[in-house]
């Protein structure tokens, strides 16, 4: 967006957390920058620097982005969109409030299965369908080992 002749929809994007890249004429101060989603380049300036810029603006704000699980059983990460089943809403669950953080296969257990303990193996099946609907929206649940599941963005 230019600046400062667009300043006034700056708030609304920032408000948004929409990431910003703005073009400041080449009379104009630069903005005060407020947040790792927005950044400027001053006019003239060459393509190849905005594309550069709006690439390193992409990145960080997908580094930045967290899951959400709506009461439908969609988990929305970004622009992109997946279903889960009730049982794998339940598992999710977890991993999206603790986001990046790992979440104990017991905690997990107990979140699909609160009234009866599942079979040996069923976490583990439950886990890799989960990884299989969560990849094409950039969710990966990371194996630790000796110590539970962490769900991140996909590198």
């Amino acid at each position: 967006m230019r600046w400062p002749s667009a300043a006034d929809r700056l708030v609304e994007l920032r408000d948004g957390r929409i990431p910003r890249l703005l073009v400041v004429e080449s009379d104009a101060p630069p903005p005060v920058t407020t947040d790792e989603l927005e950044d400027w380049v001053r006019l003239p300036v060459d393509e190849g620097d905005v594309i550069a810029r709006v690439e390193a603006l992409s990145r960080r704000a997908r580094a930045l982005a967290t899951p959400d699980l709506d009461v439908d059983g969609v988990v929305r990460f970004g622009d992109e969109r997946a279903p889960v089943s009730p049982l794998e809403a339940r598992l999710v669950g977890p991993l999206i409030e603790r986001f990046g953080a790992v979440v104990s296969r017991t905690d997990l257990t107990r979140a699909g299965w609160p009234r009866e303990a599942p079979g040996r193996n069923a976490l583990d099946v439950h886990v890799l369908r989960l990884r299989r609907r969560l990849e094409p929206v950039g969710l990966e649940i990371r194996t630790v080992r000796s110590r539970g599941y962490m769900l991140e963005a996909a590198a």
